[in-house]
């Protein structure tokens, strides 16, 4: 990872947590046990207190900022997908962040929430638990349902095991010139995690 200390401020890291060596932390940033922060993550804590909590992921290409003298607190079980902008927010146990959404300033979002792809999260909002917010601007859609919420839950285990497995086995490497004679897999499959629309086509 690239690391930064700003005005005698470091990053701490968890022992069991894994950021990727493309990601930058700065400043004032906390990331608690078996977190997971993807590559070129960009938390930067020079305004404000960024915590990541145990057991949370920050995906590929995601942005976490605050404005001066505030926080952004993901707490555990966090789960915030590709591409995501989380500014001055809290979010509480176990929500969701969908790819490409916006959630700003003063926002609380209740614990095992949804935020829905591409969605734009106001300032100052307040969403209840359970909550299913969507929309540019987003707004409160319905209260989640019990398939979604167990999706939701095994997708935060999901990235606790690759923070596992990356500080285990990810390295490094020159990339083979050719395919080998029966390549072997990556050890997920189907039986890990199945897409949220597929289960409700099984289930239909």
């Amino acid at each position: 990872m690239t690391a930064w200390s700003i005005d005698g401020v470091s990053p701490v890291v968890h022992e069991t947590a894994f950021v990727h060596p493309q990601a930058c932390l700065i400043g004032d940033v906390v990331i608690g046990p078996e977190c997971y922060i993807g590559p070129f993550a960009s938390l930067r804590g020079d305004y404000g207190r960024i915590e990541v909590r145990t057991g949370s992921n920050v995906q590929d290409s995601c942005t976490v900022h605050v404005f001066p003298g505030q926080d952004t607190i993901l707490d555990e079980g966090s789960h915030i997908g590709h591409g995501a902008v989380l500014h001055g927010c809290h979010l509480e146990p176990g929500v969701l962040v969908g790819m490409n959404s916006v959630v700003m300033d003063g926002t609380r979002i209740g614990a095992r929430s949804l935020v829905a792809a591409h969605s734009f999260v106001r300032a100052g909002g307040d969403y209840a638990e359970e909550s299913l917010i969507a929309g540019s601007p987003a707004k409160l859609i319905r209260r989640l349902d019990e398939v979604t919420l167990a999706w939701k839950a095994n997708g935060s285990h999901v990235y606790r095991e690759l923070a596992a497995r990356s500080l285990a086995t990810l390295h490094e490497v020159t990339p083979l010139r050719e395919e080998e004679p029966d390549r072997k897999r990556v050890s997920t499959g189907r039986d890990t995690s199945t897409p949220l629309h597929e289960l409700r086509a099984e289930g239909a």
